[in-house]
């Protein structure tokens, strides 16, 4: 029988959590660590026999649910056959190969290559190093700079957290590093001017995205990482017309666009890819999270044909492409790939996010739109949010120091389900499992309820709450 005591407390003594309060989650003062022993479909259970629905999907990757025995399969028989082949020097395994043809065929824009790596935060750290590399092939040594948006979220290694324009990110890491550099966010409700529209909005971000490449000089500028909709930085899908005026921007300039599809990537959006959903059309792909919907670590920098020409242009200068890991196109990893890309395919898991996330958008609308405690509801497909405010008519924010969102985040998981309260502001964040039925989403919605409510009283009650 497991000891889960002596597990609760070698987790506090030895494992360094991400994320984490440190000192508080050593010293027992947060309470002892969840250790999940088991997972179907949208549910998980921990060590106390607490079953709850994971209404995150993880962190945004558990796509095709939990528990599904046919990866699992798929990555034993893999193992026998062929555990790990690296692939320096030309060498090559067939799932990695089978992977990256389905994968520039499934993307958006002319993929023609795949890089690959263990997590999204690597992968952008690929996608910095070829648009370094792209350039000093053209001859353009000074087009190193690279434009983030605030709120965006990137990773959270040395370059990839710097191109992340949370600050609370950066703190004591000495980031963000140049030449990395932030733009404004996208986010309509917050950062609109008073009688602005949408599409007003976003000419005006494409402006302000305009005035920084000239103020910095266009012949620094080499590229432009966002994501199709933000993720960490609060769920916030774009305005009207915002990619539309970005990208015309950033073709007038000759920058690259990488769309960091981590999150948005095999069908959370409704579209196999969220550059679909908003009609973009990247250089270069980051994916990660739904590529094996989290089974195992994988990640892809995906690069189109205009990048891969320039960089087979690149060997009569430099030799060999000298870039890789030890782990990249592992035969293990690629296999999990294709058998979950299986499961998305055949059972039209863009299309469940589609239908079902229509009706989960509809649901989170009907329920806490005119809520006095809520400022904003958006979402699209299986993504969604709620953003808190302390007094809705005059759209004033809490004290950060309240920490409303944890708060509800709390009382959603004492309902039984696990909702993320998002690091930028009061927000409590949805992502479901791509599987998630209907009559899921009602019991999603309706333990939600439960939690606003209760945590709405409470600060009705300490006088929180403008009437």
């Amino acid at each position: 029988m497991t000891d889960f005591k002596h597990l609760e407390q070698a987790d506090k003594d030895h494992v360094l959590h991400p994320f984490t309060v440190l000192k508080d989650f050593s010293e027992g003062k947060t309470g002892d660590p969840r250790i999940v022993t088991g997972g179907k479909g949208i549910h998980i259970q921990d060590q106390n026999g607490n079953d709850l629905i994971d209404a995150f999907a993880g962190l945004y990757c558990m796509n095709i649910g939990y528990g599904r025995e046919g990866v699992a399969e798929a990555m034993y028989e893999q193992a026998k056959k062929l555990a790990y082949c690296h692939t320096y020097a030309q060498q090559s395994n067939e799932p990695v190969i089978r992977l990256s043809e389905r994968l520039c065929k499934m993307a958006p824009g002319n993929m023609e290559r795949v890089f690959y790596g263990m997590s999204g935060s690597d992968a952008n750290e690929t996608q910095i190093k070829l648009v370094w590399y792209y350039h000093n092939v053209l001859g353009k040594p000074e087009k190193k700079k690279i434009i983030a948006r605030e709120r965006g979220y990137h990773g959270s290694s040395i370059m990839s957290g710097s191109l992340t324009g949370l600050p609370v990110y950066h703190t004591l890491f000495d980031q963000p590093l140049k030449p990395m550099m932030h733009t404004g966010s996208p986010h309509y409700y917050w950062n609109a001017e008073d009688g602005e529209s949408e599409l007003e909005f976003s000419k005006r971000r494409a402006k302000e995205l305009e005035d920084l490449i000239l103020a910095q000089g266009p012949d620094t500028i080499g590229g432009f990482i966002a994501e199709p909709v933000l993720g960490t930085g609060g769920i916030t899908p774009p305005p009207e017309g915002y990619w539309k005026e970005i990208q015309a921007v950033l073709k007038k300039y000759d920058i690259l666009l990488i769309a960091d599809e981590v999150v948005t990537g095999f069908g959370r959006t409704g579209e196999m890819f969220g550059c679909f959903k908003y009609d973009i059309e990247p250089d270069l792909i980051t994916a990660a999270k739904g590529l094996t919907s989290a089974y195992v670590p994988l990640s892809a920098a995906i690069v189109s044909k205009k990048v891969s020409d320039v960089l087979k242009q690149g060997s009569d200068m430099a030799g060999m492409f000298s870039h890789g890991y030890t782990y990249s196109g592992h035969p293990v990893g690629a296999a999990c790939a294709n058998a979950v890309l299986d499961i998305v395919e055949n059972e039209d898991l863009p299309g469940n996010a589609r239908d079902t996330g229509a009706y989960f958008q509809k649901r989170l609308q009907e329920t806490f739109a005119d809520k006095p405690l809520v400022g904003e509801v958006r979402g699209v497909g299986l993504m969604g949010a709620i953003e808190f405010v302390a007094d809705k008519d005059k759209k004033v924010a809490f004290e950060p120091s309240m920490k409303v969102g944890a708060r509800i985040s709390k009382a959603a998981l004492d309902e039984g389900i696990i909702a993320r309260g998002m690091p930028h502001g009061d927000i409590l964040g949805f992502s479901p499992p791509l599987c998630v039925t209907k009559e899921e989403v009602d019991v999603i919605i309706e333990r939600a309820e439960k939690a606003i409510d209760t945590v709405a009283d409470e600060l009705s009650r300490e006088g929180l709450l403008a009437a």
